[in-house]
């Protein structure tokens, strides 16, 4: 065979080789990983937290990743880039409620998470009679929970940011004591397949300039939050297998109170306005002698977005509100209206928020109010 013959059969040989290679099956993407964030109105309403720690960790290379959760925030933040909007934020619940009516097992087996972000507690602190045992014992019960669904779960559990005694006399010494329980509490319940990390949001966050009202943070604060979790997540993340029921996705592989809680009593009603549509849902999170706390969840059911909006409730039980967050709150006599603050009256269209309220009762009836709502 000539040389030039030769040349010839080995171009066809190795063409030959390539088109098996490329006909060969393309290897499958990595699943993300999965991730909850787990808390009450700070993570709920609106969180902004969470659209902040997507952000950091897209932009740091963690993209193969997915907030999951049973609520959608509806991109309520519109910090001005794309976020996931998923999370198991649910404004008003205490960690103690959660715990002790079951309520997580069906989130957990709706998310199937990888790793939990749980900043839980805060409202387990008010009135001050739950002792830090209780709340520990709650924070085990949640963590089981979580690994019966999940036996190799990462946990996340933050040291939660300060309530200042403004908004509660009795408030910033519980937290103390909480979040100084915990580093130990974990220590003991962690283990190899999955650990119990501790993050501390507590450090350097102020509650009198980075929140609006005492307990939930303003933006400054949402930021420290985030900047805060990024440390701890990238470095759990950096060791986690995401579950095989994941679906593939995106780019970068990252190996992976007693019987204070009642069950929620909703009413909702509809007000449209002008074009612009809203629901609001009332439901009352927690109740005990002479006390309830309630939350009420605003969402924009419009074709546009809105930049405000109003809450009516009608009482007819003598019910008397002594403290809101996450909205500016008025009452006359048995009608109380509330009124966005500036974080969260820009609703997109089938965006949500919410706000809550601690208020008195007469100890025997706590009818639901009549509920109306309107956009701006």
């Amino acid at each position: 065979m000539s040389s030039r013959s030769m040349l010839y059969a080995t171009l066809a040989a190795l063409i030959v080789a390539a088109s098996f290679v490329v006909a060969g099956p393309a290897a499958s993407a990595a699943a993300p990983v999965r991730i909850m964030p787990l808390g009450d109105s700070i993570t709920a309403g609106p969180g902004c937290w969470r659209a902040k720690l997507w952000q950091r960790l897209q932009t740091s290379g963690y993209t193969n990743i997915d907030f999951v959760g049973g609520v959608s925030d509806g991109g309520g933040c519109n910090p001005g880039y794309a976020y996931d909007f998923d999370h198991e934020g649910h404004g008003g619940f205490s960690a103690t409620g959660i715990a002790d009516n079951n309520q997580l097992p069906p989130w957990l087996a709706a998310a199937r998470p990888d790793v939990v972000l749980m900043h839980l507690g805060t409202n387990d602190m008010w009135g001050g009679y739950i002792p830090t045992a209780t709340k520990l014992t709650a924070f085990t019960k949640l963590v089981g929970q979580m690994r019966a669904q999940n036996p190799a779960v990462k946990v996340i559990v933050a040291q939660i940011i300060p309530m200042s005694a403004g908004a509660c006399a009795t408030c910033p010494a519980d937290v103390v004591a909480l979040n100084s329980a915990l580093p130990g509490w974990a220590a003991g319940l962690t283990t190899a397949q999955s650990p119990v990390v501790v993050a501390d949001l507590w450090t350097g966050f102020d509650a009198a300039t980075d929140t609006g009202d005492g307990v939930h943070p303003n933006d400054a604060g949402f930021q420290k939050m985030a900047d805060r979790w990024f440390p701890v997540v990238t470095r759990v993340l950096d060791g986690v297998t995401p579950t095989a029921s994941a679906s593939p996705s995106a780019s970068r592989s990252v190996t992976p109170s007693p019987s204070r809680s009642v069950s929620p009593s909703p009413s909702r009603s509809v007000s449209p306005s002008a074009g612009a549509r809203c629901t609001a849902e009332y439901r009352i999170t927690s109740q005990w002698g002479g006390a309830f706390q309630g939350e009420v969840t605003v969402r924009n059911t419009s074709a546009v977005a809105s930049s405000g909006w109003t809450v009516t409730l009608g009482f007819t039980g003598g019910q008397q509100i002594s403290q809101a967050w996450n909205a500016s709150v008025t009452q006359t006599g048995s009608t109380v209206t509330a009124r966005n603050v500036s974080y969260n009256g820009g609703l997109p269209q089938s965006g949500s928020t919410s706000f809550g309220f601690l208020a008195s009762w007469n100890n025997t009836t706590n009818p639901a109010p009549a509920v109306t709502c309107t956009l701006t």
